[in-house]
């Protein structure tokens, strides 16, 4: 059984370490509320983009001379996987979520005979994966949301994946984030990039267009098209920055929220033991002094 003395070095170590957890969740509540307003702001641009682009891109696929970026490569061979995640840990099972879903995606990419390229976007991505995947990760991008996600750092990112497009060290890239939905719910998804592929607003933009209206493109499709699918690239990783960012935060608030809790309830149970254990020694004492008086 512990020493009084060591029960009251517990306590004040679990209590040391709940003010640490509660002042966490308070540091990540404010720093959600921010992170979340971007992430859905960033949401209808990203979404339009996406939908214009899907009604352009069925009028230019067909065409001798359509973008790269729409077009592809003709091949499937070599894909690159974008994995986001956070440079920083103590936010629940955010990072651990996403790693999964890319080994899920990586092991079925192998068992067809794929060559897989990984570039982190983030340390504990690159953490994870470099256990089993470290020959594959190309590089890690790190502090992309510090101090705060910015357009630009977006633009280098897409900078460098068209880079490597254009020198043909893959055919097509994919993008992990996850998706803001509440503080306790993060949505990991996978959202191909190059080449573009019409998102899941595709129908809806059928319905814009179901009146039978033709449009006429000055210039045409294929010329905005060049223009705006690396543009598309940008805003897309932006927006899975910003969503990542949001989601990091509202897991962090909910895991030291738990945590706070957690050292409560173990405060409590340490308490009571230390309050028998003292109980115990005093009776024991009462009950030495007792027999010696009597013994006199």
């Amino acid at each position: 059984m512990p020493s009084l003395k060591d029960l009251r070095v517990r306590i004040a170590s679990v209590k040391s370490t709940q003010k640490i957890t509660a002042a966490m969740k308070m540091v990540a509540a404010a720093k959600l509320r921010r992170a979340q307003e971007q992430a859905e702001a960033s949401r209808p641009y990203a979404e339009r983009m996406q939908r214009m682009l899907t009604s352009l891109a069925a009028g230019a696929s067909n065409r001798d001379g359509a973008p790269k970026l729409l077009a592809g490569t003709g091949s499937d061979e070599t894909h690159l996987l974008l994995v986001g995640s956070a440079d920083r840990g103590l936010c629940g099972g955010f990072n651990t979520n996403i790693v999964r879903e890319v080994r899920r995606a990586i092991e079925e990419l192998r068992g067809k005979g794929k060559t897989v390229k990984i570039l982190c976007i983030g340390r504990k991505g690159r953490d994870q994966l470099r256990r089993t995947y470290g020959d594959l990760i190309v590089d890690t991008i790190e502090d992309v949301s510090k101090p705060r996600p910015r357009f630009v750092t977006a633009e280098e990112i897409a900078a460098r994946v068209l880079k490597m497009f254009e020198a043909g060290e893959f055919d097509v890239c994919s993008l992990f984030f996850a998706r803001f939905k509440s503080a306790i719910s993060q949505i990991v998804t996978q959202q191909q990039l190059i080449p573009f592929a019409p998102s899941d607003g595709e129908d809806a933009a059928e319905t814009e267009n179901s009146s039978g209206v033709v449009y006429d493109y000055e210039p045409d499709e294929q010329e905005i098209l060049a223009d705006l699918l690396p543009r598309n690239l940008a805003v897309q990783i932006f927006r899975g920055i910003l969503e990542n960012n949001a989601s990091e935060q509202g897991a962090r608030m909910t895991a030291m929220d738990n945590a706070t809790r957690n050292a409560g309830e173990m405060i409590d149970k340490l308490t009571m033991t230390y309050n028998r254990t003292r109980q115990a020694v005093i009776t024991k004492e009462l009950i030495e002094i007792i027999s010696g008086a009597e013994a006199l």
